[in-house]
């Protein structure tokens, strides 16, 4: 991990990005969805996996890397999800730029952490997770998670976030769901 960039290298990491194409459906504006080009990157994700994935008791890392934009008045972001096991934990450090961490209780109860450098974040289980980039800069951080979580993205395709992060009066702001 070089922790000047964020960025993690060797032969066993895995990297991908995700385009507004394959999350356009997460934003609240989708006429300003469908302006922007269905191929602009809005995130990139690398993933060291030590162990397989469900390996009870081993540890994934990973760093994202969101660029800065909006989709209408709502930042980039990622898709967010749950732990397939709910109860499983992570951790996250914010190496640069400026951010939000969203967090939903199961109940639909949201609130956020401002991501900034040097910034760790422990996300409990039972608590879904998304981040939006708030600033002007790509915003990196790194991840640390156990290896049996697993992601449900489902529900939140799903059910979405009970709030939004959105630009008002050129500042982030947490909207509920209207």
């Amino acid at each position: 991990m070089d922790w000047s960039k964020g960025v993690l290298t060797g032969d066993s990491v895995q990297s991908f990005s995700k385009t507004l194409g394959q999350v356009r459906s997460i934003f609240q504006d989708q006429a300003a969805a469908s302006r922007l080009p269905a191929e602009l990157e809005l995130y990139r994700v690398q993933l060291f996996a030590p162990v397989a994935e469900g390996t009870e008791g081993g540890l994934f890392w990973g760093s994202t890397t969101i660029h800065p934009g909006k989709v209408g008045d709502e930042y980039y972001m990622t898709k967010g999800h749950f732990h397939r096991l709910r109860n499983r934990g992570e951790y996250y450090a914010t190496v640069h730029g400026e951010g939000a961490l969203l967090l939903m209780d199961e109940q639909g109860a949201t609130r956020y952490e401002t991501m900034l450098p040097g910034s760790m974040h422990y996300i409990p289980g039972n608590t879904a997770h998304r981040v939006a980039n708030t600033g002007s800069v790509p915003l990196v951080f790194a991840a640390c998670w156990p290896s049996d979580a697993g992601h449900d993205y489902e529900t939140i395709e799903r059910e979405g976030f009970s709030a939004r992060m959105l630009e008002r009066n050129g500042k982030p702001v947490l909207v509920p769901r209207g």
